[in-house]
């Protein structure tokens, strides 16, 4: 069955897929349903905002992609960068493009996996916005969080000696990425073939389905550890790495062979032909975090399941670099993805 949206109107729409949203953070005063939102925070909280804005035939495939799985993951990405200054997301609001290509059913879809990442980690949806579109699918999410004030951290604090950390492992969704991009052209027009995930069921989840290190921070509080720096790994470890050492202007030495990266990882870069570490550092939409800590913290960090120490701060003038298995240094460079580059022919 399909319903198309014009039958419901924009208000009408709205009404349909925020029905039942009950509001679960204190700081959520009022939701949708007005001109605005109304939020209160503490005055001993900082209050953090994002937004992520995800345009279809840029951001996701939605030959490949399910709408319930895209509605989760633009969600957690926003989530993602809230956790990466050390911070608790509270609200999102909600804004679609939509062109007459989609039904009310799909825009059910849709919500669901945007109301089950927020029932997951306990955010509140209090507003949006839908119009029409005339170049298919566009969402933009804007989230809201907190931290207190002495716990806010930004980019720019990593000092010389300060030890790299980074939660889970790297390379996977890229290398999810890659085996949907690989079935789908091998797939074109035949309809009646099933593309064949056996043993690469982390790879899609990882791409398909991420989740935002929420554990990782709830870990570090309760070890009394403020990173240094931080931020998310949405474009790649190299790139985000030099990210922090442009900002906090330092250096820094990574170790190949401390880079966690998962089997199924390695199996499919061999598949593929393609160089594991260059997939691990470049990849991308891992939304794993990187951070800096003091090598103070180096006996509670090096304790702490789920993070790995991949290397450490310099003085800038020694540069960015990745010492190889064989000892070998190589300038590191951000070759990670970056939407607004022109395709060089």
């Amino acid at each position: 069955m399909r319903t198309e949206i014009a039958s419901l109107g924009e208000f009408g729409l709205i009404d349909r897929l925020t029905e039942g949203i009950k509001l679960e953070n204190e700081s959520s005063k009022y939701g949708v349903g007005d001109d605005a939102a109304v939020l209160s925070y503490p005055s001993e909280k900082q209050v953090l905002v994002t937004t992520d804005l995800l345009m279809e035939g840029v951001h996701f495939d939605l030959t490949y992609v399910p709408l319930k799985h895209l509605g989760y993951k633009s969600a957690v990405v926003n989530f993602s960068d809230i956790y990466a200054m050390n911070g608790t997301p509270r609200q999102i609001t909600v804004s679609l493009g939509l062109s007459k290509r989609f039904s009310v059913e799909d825009m059910d879809e849709l919500y669901s996996g945007i109301r089950l990442a927020c029932q997951q980690y306990n955010v509140d949806i209090v507003g949006g916005d839908t119009t029409s579109s005339l170049t298919g699918l566009a969402i933009s999410i804007t989230c809201i969080g907190d931290a207190d004030k002495d716990k806010v951290v930004y980019r720019n604090g990593a000092k010389d000696t300060d030890l790299i950390c980074v939660s889970g492992d790297l390379g996977a969704a890229y290398m999810g990425l890659q085996l949907l991009e690989r079935e789908k052209v091998v797939l074109q027009g035949d309809k009646d073939v099933q593309p064949d995930f056996s043993g690469k069921e982390y790879l899609l989840e990882r791409q398909l389905k991420p989740e935002a290190r929420k554990d990782i921070i709830e870990k570090l509080a309760a070890a009394n550890i403020v990173p240094t720096s931080m931020m998310d790994i949405s474009d790649g470890l190299s790139s985000e790495l030099m990210h922090i050492c442009k900002q906090s202007n330092a250096g820094c030495r990574v170790y190949e062979e401390h880079i966690p990266i998962d089997y199924q990882t390695a199996v499919m870069a061999e598949e593929f032909n393609m160089n594991l570490t260059t997939c691990a550092l470049n990849g991308g939409e891992d939304y794993e975090l990187l951070f800096t800590v003091s090598i103070a913290d180096h006996e509670k960090i090096s304790q702490m399941e789920g993070v790995r120490l991949i290397g450490h701060i310099t003085k800038p003038e020694l540069g960015c670099a990745l010492i190889t298995r064989d000892g070998q240094e190589f300038e590191l460079k951000a070759q990670g993805w970056n939407p607004l580059k022109e395709d060089k022919q």
